[in-house]
């Protein structure tokens, strides 16, 4: 089964959080990489719906990739101490 992808806005804050949300729950069930190559900014609350995104894929089995992370993506997950989201991981990896 091939990937669905989701391109996240270029801008992830506050405002941001509820229709990520949104969009990450209508592709819950399938196989979802995540397109951040576009991210400038990553706020909190975004990270923590990404977060639990990556929880939610492992529990139902689903691989959840980060395929392409901006340089500033990257940097903000390290800054919020969250490297591990954007780590090439397979469904086995995150259940262990």
């Amino acid at each position: 089964m091939s990937n669905t992808t989701l391109t996240l806005a270029e801008s992830l804050d506050m405002n941001a959080a509820a229709p990520l949300l949104q969009a990450l729950k209508d592709k819950r069930g399938k196989p979802l990489s995540v397109d951040a190559s576009q991210v400038r900014r990553l706020g909190g609350q975004c990270l923590q719906v990404l977060l639990s995104a990556q929880a939610t894929w492992a529990t139902d089995g689903q691989p959840f990739e980060i395929a392409e992370a901006s340089p500033e993506f990257t940097d903000g997950i390290a800054l919020m101490g969250a490297s591990q989201l954007a780590a090439q991981s397979t469904v086995q990896d995150l259940t262990q």
